[in-house]
């Protein structure tokens, strides 16, 4: 009977040894799991940056170059340029985000460690998430009146008041749940919470469209008034070239012994933009009133010479 209670316990612990197996592998697709969340996680927000930056970048191009009656679509900018010209006007407004982003985090772990002791919250901590979500309630409802035409809202005040409105909502009824050691979201708001990520979404693209307009605006204004910043050019060309009265000054180069393919000269011009083997040049006394843009293609049909100041 010893041998027999010894041969079942032999085979207890084979019996048990496919489970150990198999948890093994459970815990393998736990980690890529892991792995997978924190890639999504980390692709999500640089693939939506990366976007209002080519956003940003078109739309502040169509504003600058509209000013001097050029679409954007006509220059032809790769992606590559929209995200070049959009960094430099973005450092300012991406670097406060991020600040407030950053702050916003680290009262987001305060939250959950008080949360998770035992003690009894500090004064206010139980308020704090009301207060929050109440204060993003009053800035959806100015930025809903805003839009309406209630109030006379800017361009951003809009888009701001509508984006940051919900964020802050969203972000007190976390602080609420963190506060008292629940996770956060819960299951029966997820489908709200995709809504307001949809809508803070394209308020964030409503607010770089107006500020990136307004960027391009004020740029194009003060290029316009300080033209003497882009290259100067001389063109000689085969044929004449129209430009309103006193915006160019032409030249009618001397007949020489042997034939030659230039026979005119225009100076007073100011390189634009070159894209694509096209140059846009702009008179030096370019007006809003009257004022015109020419594009010359690169090539043999013109000489083109630049000219320090």
């Amino acid at each position: 009977m010893a041998a027999e209670g010894n041969g079942r316990n032999d085979e207890n612990p084979t019996a048990e040894a496919p489970p150990t197996t198999e948890g093994g592998s459970d815990g393998g697709g736990h980690t890529w799991s892991n792995w997978a969340v924190t890639l999504a996680t980390l692709l999500a927000p640089t693939t939506f940056i990366g976007a209002l930056l080519l956003y940003f970048g078109f739309a502040y191009t169509d504003a600058l170059y509209g000013h001097f009656g050029v679409d954007a679509a006509t220059l032809g900018f790769s992606t590559q340029d929209y995200a070049l010209r959009s960094a430099g006007a973005l450092y300012v407004p991406a670097g406060a985000a991020l600040t407030v982003a950053l702050a916003a985090v680290l009262v987001y772990y305060a939250a959950r460690a008080l949360g998770a002791r035992s003690g009894p919250l500090p004064p206010g901590g139980r308020f704090a998430p009301y207060l929050l979500s109440v204060c993003g309630l009053v800035l959806f409802a100015l930025g809903m009146l805003g839009g309406l035409g209630v109030w006379d809202a800017g361009a951003m005040d809009t888009p701001l008041l509508l984006g940051g409105g919900l964020v802050l909502v969203v972000y007190g009824r976390a602080l609420f749940f963190k506060l008292r050691g629940a996770d956060y979201p819960v299951a029966r708001e997820r489908l709200a919470l995709a809504l307001v990520a949809a809508l803070v979404g394209l308020s964030s693209f409503w607010a770089v469209h107006a500020y990136a307009k307004r960027h391009g605006d004020d740029d194009a204004r003060y290029l316009a008034r300080h033209l003497w910043l882009r290259p100067a050019v001389t063109v000689d060309t085969a044929e004449r070239l129209h430009f309103p009265p006193r915006q160019a000054r032409e030249t009618v180069l001397p007949v020489a012994d042997h034939p030659q393919r230039y026979r005119y000269r225009y100076e007073g011009l100011r390189l634009l933009a070159e894209v694509n083997g096209r140059m846009f040049l702009i008179p030096e006394h370019w007006s809003e009133t009257g004022g015109s843009v020419l594009v010359v293609p690169t090539g043999d049909a013109v000489r083109v010479a630049f000219r320090a100041d």
